[in-house]
């Protein structure tokens, strides 16, 4: 039995698991692994406090690495499904069930899926949503990038100096990015940017070979022949495992006590992504984990 299991080993579930050690609590974190959209950010960290830059991978990296020299207990697991019986939790990953007093949720989000032809069928196969883990494979190729927004462009950006061509495609009529990322895009001689276009459908043999694309304004279809396509559309907090024991907003993010990040279940507190936090960054993801496992210390003594 735990006093606390801590889902998820991004910056928020990091940060309540450092927090539930150091109130003396009977600690478990279990994650998928220490990647996360930190550990897949293509372009270096510059907004971590006392870091002037980092890579993702490496900030990820030290995560673990302070969680282990803690001798905090890590699982490295998915999780299938939380219950609540007799003010026990259960949590049940693929081939183990574990039971605590309290759970924290900070599990993020996943990558937002195009649902596009193509799409599931190619996936490793040429579609990819991470450029950090998949770029190296397409050196020299012409790849597309699916949205116009940061993360399309930083994926562009670390490509660069890989693939021989890159096609950014933007559903709306401009891109989304912030503007210093916009001029530095304007100023790469292998990126193209190809605004107002919804993509249509991946094609390929065993590896993806085209897509097709089409414009929104007169409806005309055109065909790219690609060897990659990076998918940066957004993500989606990771929440299917929880169900009923929570409250969810329209962008099914779990609602939460902002001053204790507690949700509708007592003892079940949500930090980070994976919450209606109005903004999803780094210091305030490890801030919620923070409060929320403070949260728990003061739950368990009442």
């Amino acid at each position: 039995m735990y006093d606390l299991i801590v889902i998820g080993g991004g910056p928020a579930g990091t940060t309540a698991a450092i927090y539930g050690k150091r109130q003396k609590l009977k600690t478990l974190l279990i994650t998928k692994d220490f990647q996360g959209q930190i550990g897949k950010k293509p372009i270096p960290i510059q907004n971590w406090p006392g870091l002037n830059e980092i890579s993702g991978p490496d900030l990820m990296s030290n995560f673990k690495n302070h969680l282990k020299n803690l001798d905090i207990k890590i699982k490295e697991s998915t999780i299938k499904e939380i219950n609540k019986k007799d003010n026990i939790f259960k949590v049940k990953t693929k081939k183990e069930e574990y039971e605590s007093k309290t759970v924290v949720i900070a599990s993020g989000s996943d990558p937002r899926p195009l649902e596009v032809p193509g799409e599931k069928e190619y996936i490793g196969k040429g579609v990819s949503y991470c450029a950090i883990c998949d770029g190296s494979v397409y050196q020299d190729e012409n790849v597309a990038v699916v949205g116009g927004g940061d993360a399309g462009l930083e994926t562009a950006l670390y490509l660069k100096d890989i693939a021989n061509k890159i096609y950014i495609l933007e559903f709306m009529n401009e891109l989304k990015a912030k503007d210093s990322l916009k001029e530095t895009i304007k100023n790469l001689d292998n990126t193209e940017v190809l605004t107002g276009v919804k993509l249509k459908e991946i094609k390929g043999d065993k590896f993806v070979s085209s897509i097709i694309y089409q414009e929104r304004k007169g409806k005309a279809e055109k065909e790219l022949e690609v060897e990659g396509v990076f998918v940066q559309i957004g993500y989606q907090p990771a929440t299917a495992f929880v169900n009923k024991l929570v409250e969810f907003n329209k962008k099914d993010e779990i609602k939460v006590d902002p001053w204790t990040g507690a949700t509708k279940t007592k003892g079940l507190y949500a930090a980070g992504d994976v919450t209606n936090v109005k903004y999803n960054q780094l210091i305030i993801a490890a801030g919620m984990g923070a409060t929320a496992a403070l949260s728990v210390f003061h739950y368990l003594n009442e």
